[in-house]
């Protein structure tokens, strides 16, 4: 079990739970995520809800690679507006700002998000931890590698559990330095990684439960599916199921997901199964 201060709420995170995304963005790589308009991801997330999601994950940058990076003014505008009718729908729900522009995270967290995902691991912005230290939420903290512009440059890793491995040593340690305290690891599943080494990384993530923090695991639709089975993202729904059910049996605990649905059917299921 978990715990967790979200600005002076108690979070308890006692097993498994969906998080689901919702893009503000044109351009995201799963067409079926995009919600270029403000009525389009406000009905996304309601059926999210209903389905019964755990996180809304709000984002309106991106990541996918080619995309164009936009600045932190335009991204507030494409993300502010959603967080703030969903605080006051559900007062309740955590909400998650998919960031890595520190002024991004403040007007979110001011606006009623909960917790910040940073895809960096505070990597490109020096006073990241700082302020998500001030904001007093939980921190998501993916591996990545290089900067903003090569992060999608593949890297053969040879051995990707010692990789992610000093990684968040280092990491967690930068967080805690700065007054973090309730830390997600996200071992960066697609970012810059080989198909084998993030069929290895799936395989071998029960190696981060040594750090003593939640794992998110964030599949959903991506290449390392498509490819292997010569699909596209469109096609790669039960792909996605299947590398859930295995993330969960390895230690995942929490899904990001396109998919509300499928992944809280997957996570009754498994655990049903234990």
């Amino acid at each position: 079990m978990f715990t967790f201060n979200c600005k002076g709420s108690l979070w308890i995170l006692n097993q498994p739970i969906v998080m689901g995304i919702i893009n503000t963005t044109p351009d995201s790589f799963f067409a079926g995520s995009r919600n270029a308009s403000f009525s389009a991801a406000k009905e996304s997330a309601f059926a999210m809800v209903d389905a019964g999601v755990g996180i809304l994950d709000i984002g309106g940058q991106s990541t996918r690679p080619g995309s164009s990076f936009i600045d932190a003014e335009t991204e507030k505008e494409r993300v502010i507006p959603i967080i703030s009718l969903l605080r006051q729908y559900f007062p309740q729900l955590l909400i998650s700002i998919d960031t890595f522009h520190p002024a991004v995270a403040i007007a979110a967290v001011e606006a009623g998000a909960s917790i910040v995902n940073d895809i960096s691991g505070g990597r490109f912005y020096s006073d990241m931890f700082s302020i998500v230290a001030a904001l007093k939420v939980p921190y998501i903290c993916m591996h990545s590698s290089g900067t903003v512009e090569t992060m999608h440059e593949k890297i053969n890793y040879n051995d990707i559990s010692s990789e992610l491995c000093d990684y968040f040593t280092e990491r967690i340690a930068a967080c805690e330095a700065a007054g973090i305290n309730d830390i997600i690891l996200d071992p960066g599943f697609g970012f810059g990684k080989t198909v084998p080494n993030n069929f290895t990384l799936l395989k071998e993530m029960v190696a981060l439960k040594k750090f003593g923090k939640p794992i998110l695991l964030g599949v959903s639709r991506k290449s390392t599916i498509y490819q292997t089975l010569q699909i596209t993202a469109e096609e790669s729904l039960n792909g996605t199921t299947v590398l859930n059910t295995l993330g969960l049996m390895n230690g995942a605990d929490i899904l990001r997901v396109h998919d509300v649905k499928e992944a809280v059917e997957c996570i009754k299921l498994c655990r049903m199964a234990q």
